[in-house]
């Protein structure tokens, strides 16, 4: 598989033509949509590969890029995808997804999940209601305190919106390793719905002690930066995919194995990765279907990458 590489500045044109030209007709028979995973606390099925936002999205109002993002999203729900991650800290990204549900006219089966990033513990509820306008959606499906930032206030302005029914659940995230301790002690302490956090077959820490507690206490897990930005694939993109990878697990490359990895942790639900390609956007669906490994493939898995 080629390296995959994010597109900004004045190769989003090219990426705009490229994402539109990649989309085309729709298949005579769709392909299945990915695995689901039960949402603990409410019951919902969900994908396990969603789509985030993270710089990918953050385009502005260029309308080659806005139209990439628009036919990425289209793909996204094509496939079967639903969850849709962003956040304020995002730049543009809100009003990019915005933009891509108004393209698709209100059809798209959309899990709307965003964050709530100021430290004014009392502008939380009107950051969440500017994004939800961005969003153009009736509520958030999911609001999530970002990276822990003034979250005395933040968690239980959320929780009195998820009772006046204004938000369906509640969630706190991190990245990048960080802050863990404070997060297991809210996990512990607080009656969270989502937990959102790194994981991939190189970060593996929250295998220690996050990702057991979530399954303890019925939270759901979403999985962010699974891969690293895209420097874990240009890492990986310099070796051959293992022979294996294809004939046990139907992978056509390696963002497939490594989102096949993530996605079979028991106490994951789904992986949010982040891209501007049509093409990308399938292939990472497809990491939802078809053979998943189980725990001694796992552990191949992360052996085999982690030597390379």
């Amino acid at each position: 598989m080629t390296t995959r590489r994010r597109v900004l500045g004045g190769a989003a044109a090219a990426a705009a033509a490229a994402a539109v030209a990649a989309l085309g007709p729709a298949a005579a028979q769709p392909l299945p949509p990915p695995a689901a995973r039960r949402v603990p606390s409410s019951g919902e099925a969900l994908p396990c590969i969603g789509l985030g936002s993270w710089i990918t999205f953050n385009v502005g109002d260029d309308p080659p890029a806005l139209a990439a993002c628009a036919a990425v999203m289209r793909a996204f729900f094509d496939g079967g995808g639903r969850v849709v991650d962003s956040s304020p800290m995002y730049g543009s990204a809100q009003a990019t997804i915005g933009h891509g549900l108004a393209q698709l006219g209100g059809r798209a089966p959309v899990f709307a999940a965003d964050k709530v990033w100021t430290g004014a513990g009392d502008r939380g509820a009107a950051q969440a209601e500017t994004s939800r306008r961005r969003w153009g959606v009736a509520r958030f499906d999911l609001l999530q305190v970002h990276n822990l930032l003034a979250w005395e206030a933040h968690l239980p302005a959320l929780f009195e919106m998820k009772a006046a029914g204004r938000v369906r659940h509640v969630g706190i995230s991190t990245s990048e390793g960080r802050r863990h301790a404070e997060f297991e002690r809210l996990m512990r302490s607080q009656p969270l719905d989502f937990a959102q956090l790194t994981y991939n077959p190189l970060d593996r820490e929250a295998e220690q002690r996050l990702l057991p507690l979530a399954a303890e206490r019925g939270i759901a897990v979403l999985v962010n930066r699974p891969f690293r930005e895209g420097a874990l694939l240009r890492a990986l993109a310099r070796h051959p995919l293992p022979a294996w990878a294809a004939s046990e697990l139907g992978c056509d490359g390696w963002a497939q194995l490594v989102l096949k990895f993530i996605v079979t942790h028991p106490a994951v639900t789904c992986a949010i990765p982040a891209t501007t390609r049509v093409d990308h956007v399938r292939q990472n669906l497809g990491a939802g279907r078809g053979p998943m490994p189980d725990e001694p493939l796992r552990r191949r898995i992360a052996a085999h990458i982690a030597a390379l």
